[in-house]
């Protein structure tokens, strides 16, 4: 069974200790979220997850047999068009590309563009169509495990909603196991199985796990607004976000 765990990982940056003692298990078909206040190491937790920083002290088995990467910027190459660009991943991994360009178009049709958006470049494309190719870029090579790091904190509400509907529509029809940073605990309350709460002070370390066992088809508005109003007076969730009144 694919799986990603971590085990008492510790991490610094010189003498500054970003993180301390991080342990959680993220199982197949599985979205595990971290929430926390700025500056408490979750991009640094996650880069360390998806083997974008060097692993200094505790263990990461990674099981998965592939994994993608959807950024908060959306971080496409500016010489290339939205197809290249979403076709990139494919062919790195040897697929021709007349192939590669069809599966290019499919997704990207999947994800909201229109054909007449396909040999656009960067510079020609809002925010929201450059993360839709991000998306796009990221789910085309089927990942097993795909890390995400805020990927909605820019959007407008109508496409974050659109864009958090396709991702879990691919969540149950491809098992999809997703392990994302976020500071929104409506996001997190919408797409997790398990939420992580991690607390900054003095080190980047875990304090709570809340489940939520509700299935995901199930979680309306009124779900989201009354587990986000549970969670705002949860003693952990005040004294990490300092929601207490002055």
């Amino acid at each position: 069974m694919e799986k990603l765990e971590v085990i008492n990982l510790s991490h610094s940056f010189g003498f500054k200790q970003i993180l301390k003692d991080i342990n959680f298990r993220l199982e197949k078909a599985e979205v595990v979220s971290i929430v926390g206040p700025s500056g408490g190491g979750k991009t640094t937790l996650l880069h360390l997850c998806a083997n974008l920083l060097l692993l200094e002290e505790g263990k990461i088995d990674n099981s998965f047999s592939s994994s993608a990467f959807a950024f908060q910027e959306a971080r496409l190459l500016p010489w290339k068009n939205v197809l290249d660009n979403i076709s990139l991943g494919l062919l790195a991994k040897k697929i021709k590309k007349e192939k590669a360009l069809e599966l290019a178009k499919e997704i990207a049709l999947k994800f909201g563009l229109e054909e007449e958006d396909f040999y656009k470049f960067p510079k020609d494309l809002s925010g929201g169509m450059k993360q839709r190719v991000s998306f796009a870029r990221a789910l085309v090579v089927k990942p097993s495990l795909l890390f995400l790091d805020e990927p909605f904190s820019a959007l407008d509400i109508g496409l974050k909603k659109e864009l958090q509907t396709l991702l879990i529509n691919t969540i149950e029809e491809e098992q999809l196991s997703i392990l994302f940073i976020t500071h929104d605990l409506m996001e997190a309350i919408k797409l997790s199985d398990e939420i992580l709460l991690l607390k900054a002070e003095p080190v980047g370390h875990f304090v709570k796990s809340f489940k939520i066992k509700t299935p995901r088809a199930q979680r309306d508005e009124a779900f989201i607004y009354e587990q986000t109003a549970r969670l705002l007076n949860d003693k952990y969730i005040i004294n990490t976000f300092e929601l207490e009144l002055r």
